[in-house]
């Protein structure tokens, strides 16, 4: 029985051309070594054509995932495989793993992730919106004082209706920071807007260091304060996060001697005294 043809030979400048023809110009950085693979494995063609194309599928999706990350308001910094398991924070793991499923978004339901400052509450909320773009589901990141600051210059360009629209229609908004400061009549009234336009339509994902109860008293209008909050409490999960500042962890240490901690220059000064 006839062996199955081996694949042989450098890259030529020909086939470079052509794959950069074809838009297919990325494939050169790993077809050397795929195509040693190939000669190490005795590969038939077909085996080979689907392991390139396969990269190059692999290669156009991640970097799709990273330009609609981008432009959801992403921090590329903060996700699933960047977050701490070892940092000082409790939380429920249960619900966390099923949050990250992304069946809530199915209800729809929202969530709500709450804690003190420093927890760690807008990464797992960014991570939440990595996880879904990944799966091709549309996502909207915002801070809640940029947010209503970008909707009341809409006001004044007559654009408020579009933004609204847009706003309504992303199956995911992620608003990071909710109630951190008061909220005046406008910002409360497009609050009360944005929970009625996706009240059991889209999900929502809301982070904050204060409870759902607090917020009432920082909106300036109790009667929407209360509508907006009911209908969006009312159906999100509540994952609270406690324990120390996930940021410290971030802070960078200084260091003498050629690397040393302080402490440790201290005792090797020491020893010399």
């Amino acid at each position: 029985m006839a062996r199955p043809a081996m694949l042989t030979g450098p890259v030529s400048p020909e086939l470079r051309s052509t794959l950069r023809a074809l838009k297919l110009g990325q494939m050169l950085h790993t077809l050397p070594e795929r195509l040693t693979l190939a000669r190490q494995q005795n590969m038939t063609h077909a085996d080979f054509l689907e392991l390139v194309l396969t990269d190059e599928h692999t290669r156009r999706e991640a970097k799709s995932a990273q330009l609609r990350a981008r432009t959801a308001g992403l921090d590329a910094a903060m996700r699933l495989d960047t977050w701490d398991e070892s940092a000082a924070v409790r939380y429920d793991r249960q619900l966390w793993n099923e949050l990250t499923s992304l069946r809530f978004l199915d209800g729809p339901h929202g969530a709500l992730i709450l804690g003190p400052v420093g927890v760690g509450k807008t990464h797992l909320a960014c991570t939440l919106g990595h996880i879904a773009i990944r799966r091709r589901r549309t996502v909207h990141m915002a801070s809640a004082a940029k947010l209503f600051k970008r909707l009341k210059a809409a006001r004044l360009d007559n654009t408020l209706e579009y933004e609204m629209r847009r706003l309504a229609g992303v199956e995911l908004l992620i608003l990071d920071d909710f109630a951190l400061q008061p909220l005046d009549a406008t910002e409360t009234a497009d609050f009360y807007q944005i929970c009625v336009e996706r009240h059991q339509r889209t999900s929502t994902v809301v982070t904050s260091n204060r409870t759902p109860e607090e917020w009432l008293s920082m909106m300036a209008d109790p009667l929407l304060a209360q509508s907006a909050v009911d209908r969006l409490a009312s159906t999100a999960h509540e994952l609270i996060i406690e324990g120390e500042s996930y940021r410290h962890r971030q802070k960078p240490s200084i260091s003498h001697n050629r690397g040393m901690s302080i402490d440790e220059d201290k005792e090797t000064s020491n020893d010399h005294l």
